[in-house]
């Protein structure tokens, strides 16, 4: 099956540029990140398969500039506290 897709440039751009880094071309790129979006019923519903999910998409440790995990989600408790309802 083939699909065309109208993208904006910059939007491709970046594509290309992850696809790149990947060592993958732009459509083997399009297609894992295809493959890869969760549905509805794949999403996950607990901690433990929110945690498995990240790590399976590479995702945990990528926020190097996070020192202490602990400090930063007290940090992002406040911030939601503080806000206020329009």
């Amino acid at each position: 099956m083939s699909i065309t897709l109208e993208i904006p440039v910059e939007l491709e751009t970046e594509l290309a540029t992850e696809a790149q880094r990947l060592g993958l071309s732009l459509s083997d790129y399009a297609l894992l990140l295809l493959s890869n979006s969760p549905t509805l019923a794949q999403t996950p519903k607990t901690g433990a398969e929110l945690v498995a999910y990240w790590n399976n998409h590479g995702l945990v440790g990528t926020r190097t500039d996070i020192t202490d995990s602990q400090a930063h989600a007290r940090f992002l408790r406040e911030q939601a506290e503080r806000r206020t309802s329009r």
